[in-house]
């Protein structure tokens, strides 16, 4: 091993000869904030390579279905996780005051996963929403309480780059997802104009249009 060529956030340690040292260890000064006015579990997506995502539902009373947003995380391709306060805060707002529906997928990293492995796994975390949304056994917190018309993705940073890409990748019209989509090319602006919310948060974003069921 080489000597400390590059310290990234106190987690990952690059040294001179190439090697990569990538702490598991995290100490954040971030407390989660958590008002009560969302639920959230954790769901396995993806057996294959362990891969969790979160499920965030608003407890604001509605009379309308709620639209599904998936919130990609960042972290340059090499850090983050769903689990992070900074990425659960995010989406515990997110959910709260648009409202909406929000699913929120780990994904591979770097440097154990070189890309494609990220854009793959972002996919498959999309695919899930399918895979649901086909299922005669449909996960509860989908079954009449999401609307399949209308689903979104952003991210953060990164997760922003992935959120482009699969915007990219599924243009309106797309059978690829089926049964779900959105009916209409949409913006994450406009999706916040509906229901306004501050937008420091809001990076980078893209609208994944999907097949309608119906």
């Amino acid at each position: 091993m080489g000597s400390l060529a590059q310290l990234v956030w106190k987690i990952l340690w690059e040294y001179s000869d190439g090697s990569i040292f990538q702490s598991k260890v995290t100490d954040f000064s971030i407390k989660v904030q958590d008002d009560g006015s969302t639920t959230w579990k954790d769901c396995l997506f993806d057996k294959k390579h362990n891969l969790y995502l979160y499920l965030y539902k608003s407890l604001s009373a509605s009379n309308t279905k709620l639209p599904i947003l998936y919130f990609f995380l960042d972290g340059g391709f090499c850090l983050g996780s769903r689990t992070w306060p900074n990425c659960h805060n995010c989406c515990l707002r997110l959910s709260s005051a648009l409202p909406t529906f929000i699913i929120s997928p780990d994904y591979r990293l770097a440097p154990e996963h070189c890309l494609p492995a990220t854009m793959d796994n972002a996919l498959s975390a999309v695919k899930w929403l399918q895979i649901q949304a086909l299922s005669n056994s449909l996960d509860p917190w989908l079954s009449d309480e999401v609307d399949f018309d209308r689903v979104f993705i952003m991210g953060d940073s990164s997760g922003g780059n992935l959120a482009h890409h699969l915007a990219v990748k599924h243009r309106p019209g797309s059978l690829e997802l089926s049964p779900a989509r959105d009916t209409k090319e949409k913006t994450t602006d406009q999706l916040e104009d509906h229901n306004p919310v501050p937008s420091n948060r809001i990076m980078d974003s893209g609208t994944l249009p999907l097949q309608s069921k119906s």
